[in-house]
């Protein structure tokens, strides 16, 4: 898709000060704003993918909030990506699914009776695939 870089947050600090990047996709959520636009070059985009843990009032957003916030001011791009689910998409993808030409990649499974040991597990950030509580 025409990446230079993949980089494994679990091995390596990408935001070390060591490179810069003309892109950064953050779909971990666990690094500050700050430090990832430390790791952008002056014009380099920060794209923001999703929201991160849960939170009272603002449900994980926050931090795409403040990306938002901060954009005007600062030469850098700050994006967010967000998505709607629609019916008729997931209807697609249920077909999909079932016609065998795609197949999600379940990391763990839990009894509903063992949700919370499934959000401490997400909260982690280790899970290599989707967690499903089964009832």
């Amino acid at each position: 898709m025409g990446a230079d870089d993949v980089i494994d947050y679990t091995r390596e600090d990408f935001a070390d000060g060591a490179r810069r990047y003309d892109l950064i996709l953050d779909t971990a959520g666990r690094r500050p704003l700050s430090r990832l636009r430390r790791a952008l070059t002056p014009r380099g985009t920060l794209v923001i993918v999703g929201g991160e843990g849960g939170g009272r009032w603002l449900q994980g957003t926050d931090r795409q909030l403040r990306a938002l916030l901060l954009a005007p001011f600062v030469r850098q791009r700050l994006r967010v990506l967000m998505s709607a689910e629609r019916e008729e998409d997931l209807r697609y993808c249920g077909e999909l699914i079932e016609a065998g030409e795609v197949t999600p990649i379940v990391d763990r499974t839990y009894p509903l009776s063992e949700v919370p040991e499934a959000i401490r597990y997400l909260r982690g950030g280790h899970a290599r695939g989707k967690v499903v509580i089964t009832v």
